[in-house]
Order: C-alpha cells, then structure tokens, then sequence
C-alpha cells in the first residue's frame, strides 16, 4: 500500500473541492449582485409606468 500517494491524492482531492466551493460562493455572490440589479430596474420600470402610464404601451413595427 501506498501511503503517500494516497495521502498526496487525498491533498489534491481535498484542495480541488475547497477550490470548487470558494469558485461556487464567488458564483453565487455575483448572482445575488445581478439579482439586487434587476429588482432594482425593474422597480424603476414600474415607477415610470406609474407616471406615464402609456408609454411603452404601443409601438410601430414594419415587415
């Protein structure tokens, strides 16, 4: 049995995951950070709906 090898397979296993969890909070991080963004437009969406409540309503497309 190799003792070292096991025990450098078990390093590098348990530094991929650390590795892995600290790219998921940095992920996870950022989509909290876009998510607080979108709520954001989309409130100031409906606060200039409220205030011109026809725009946006139609619009002119040719084919």
């Amino acid at each position: 049995m190799d003792i070292a090898g096991i025990s450098m397979a078990m390093s590098n296993a348990s530094i991929l995951s650390q590795v892995g969890t600290a790219v998921l909070g940095k992920a996870l991080e950022a989509d909290e950070e876009l998510g607080a963004q979108m709520v954001e437009m989309m409130e100031a969406a409906a606060m200039e709906l409220s205030v011109n409540p026809n725009v946006g309503a139609n619009f002119d497309m040719r084919i």
